[in-house]
């Protein structure tokens, strides 16, 4: 299944990180890892969690993550984050990355996933996330 729109969710606002993918991101056949499109998926979606939580949060999981394109080295790579829910101590936050090619203007969706995290103290234990303020939770991804 391809599920490659041709454009980001605008809804969600800009992208939470935007990236270039380097030769230094790839396996010895020159593919970038998923692992690494993976990593920064996490860390946009850690600092929404953060932002969010007001504090230090933890990834507990990461749901439905299918690669449904490569990207490859050069390629410009932005993270958008949706914010799906917010638990007394956990976010679940989605997060779709897209790629453009350097010498393109068209984007592709090239995977997605459900990112829970937990807010932690700092003994490293859950606490509560704070009421979300006045201001809508789309004004953290800006």
């Amino acid at each position: 299944m391809s599920d490659t729109s041709s454009a980001p969710p605008a809804a969600w606002g800009p992208p939470v990180i935007r990236t270039i993918a380097m030769p230094a991101d790839t396996n010895p056949a020159g593919d970038i890892f998923g692992g690494w499109l993976m990593a920064q998926m996490d860390l946009a979606a850690g600092n929404v969690a953060a932002r969010r939580a007001r504090g230090r949060c933890a990834t507990i999981a990461v749901e439905g993550m299918t690669f449904l394109q490569p990207v490859v080295v050069g390629d410009e790579v932005s993270l958008y984050a949706d914010i799906v829910s917010v638990g007394r101590s956990s976010i679940r936050i989605q997060i779709e990355a897209w790629r453009r090619a350097r010498e393109s203007e068209e984007t592709i969706k090239v995977t997605q996933a459900l990112f829970t995290f937990v807010a932690i103290d700092e003994n490293r234990r859950p606490r509560p996330v704070p009421a979300a303020e006045a201001r809508s939770e789309a004004m953290l991804r800006a």
